[in-house]
């Protein structure tokens, strides 16, 4: 059975293509060894979630005031390349779940500022398995495969974009239909964007939460035992975390602040500056990770989470063995040394990164 719901948004901001299920709660430390073993995917499994503790909390409100200036003119800048680029028609569909609170804002952008009254949805991209292809053929029988636009929040190694290359050209290979396989970000730490607004490592402070600024929604579930030929991805739906839910919060914030500057008229009277560099982007994170496993003795690529985007959700949602800061005491990473301290995780400081925070995982020696 199929199912379309828009979680704790608006009916009309966001249509989740994904199955609402329950799962068994699985400890962080047991998923490692099943992950890093090879006895289960990860999307497979999952660790309940569990609320914020009311410190972390203010955390987020902090990277609020520091940051959201910065993402709402870097949601400008992006919105109005999707305009560029997609000339006759845009349908937003955002990869859960970092960028389906972009996706709500852009949506919302394109409609107030440049006139585009654009349908949304959000649907699952899991690394190994791919796109939700069930969900994709529901898109598109409602709207163009040229009018797509996938969204995510940042890239941290490419995974995703390279994920998503490969899921659309099976999907072509096998449906016969070619959709661009482009991925539109804020912040593309590793060239592997087809559009972005940036290439720097800037915080996103919606990359601080998982299910209370995202709609209340898990991180995606696939389990191909488990799953009916025509099921969407699945997720758990934190009903109970309703009255704990920034996720309008967020919007509201950042369209408040979005509105400030294009009435200020800074956004229309700016010099446009050239798109961001891919090919710099990709040396830089290509060699940087290298780097970092040697000299770390990292065993694989996997266990190696670049930006602070990334590093966050490993102490979210893994067992971190690491946490390289750029410099000791900047406000971008206040959040993560707070992690990593009410973790008893290391800090090392590293000044000739190219990104302000990088987090490894804890390899299980099995």
């Amino acid at each position: 059975m199929m199912t379309a719901f828009s979680g704790s948004y608006a009916a009309d901001e966001v249509t989740f293509l994904l199955k609402p299920l329950t799962m068994p709660d699985t400890p962080i430390q047991l998923k490692e060894q099943l992950i890093q073993s090879g006895k289960k995917h990860y999307s497979e499994l999952l660790t309940r979630e569990a609320l914020p503790a009311a410190e972390y909390v203010q955390l987020f409100h902090q990277a609020m005031t520091l940051n959201q200036a910065r993402l709402a003119w870097h949601c400008l800048v992006l919105a109005e390349r999707i305009v560029a680029t997609r000339p006759h028609g845009i349908t937003l569909v955002s990869l859960l779940r970092a960028g389906t609170p972009i996706g709500v804002l852009l949506k919302a952008v394109l409609k107030r500022y440049f006139k585009c009254d654009v349908a949304h949805y959000a649907l699952s991209i899991i690394r190994d398995v791919g796109l939700d292809q069930n969900a994709l053929q529901h898109i598109l029988q409602r709207h163009a495969p040229d009018s797509l636009v996938f969204i995510d929040g940042w890239t941290g190694k490419g995974i995703i974009a390279e994920q998503l290359t490969t899921s659309l050209a099976i999907f072509a290979n096998h449906f016969g239909v070619t959709i661009p396989a482009e991925l539109y970000v804020l912040a593309d730490l590793s060239g592997s964007a087809a559009v972005s607004a940036t290439t720097e490592d800037f915080l996103i402070p919606s990359c601080l939460l998982n299910a209370t600024i995202s709609g209340l929604v898990s991180r995606t579930i696939y389990d191909s035992s488990r799953a009916a030929s025509t099921d969407f991805h699945g997720c758990v739906y934190y009903d109970d975390f309703k009255t704990h839910d920034l996720s309008r919060y967020f919007i509201d914030v950042m369209l408040q602040e979005i509105d400030s500057i294009w009435q200020s008229s800074a956004f229309s009277e700016r010099e446009h500056a050239l798109p961001p560099d891919r090919k710099q982007a990709k040396d830089i994170s290509q060699g940087f990770l290298s780097g970092i496993a040697t000299r770390y003795g990292v065993t694989h690529t996997h266990y190696i989470k670049p930006g602070i985007g990334e590093a966050t959700r490993v102490f979210l949602r893994r067992e971190a063995r690491l946490l390289l800061l750029q410099t000791e005491h900047a406000e971008a990473t206040r959040h993560l040394r707070w992690l990593a301290e009410s973790k008893s995780i290391p800090i090392e400081i590293v000044p000739n990164s190219p990104y302000q925070a990088v987090a490894l995982i804890k390899e299980i020696h099995l």
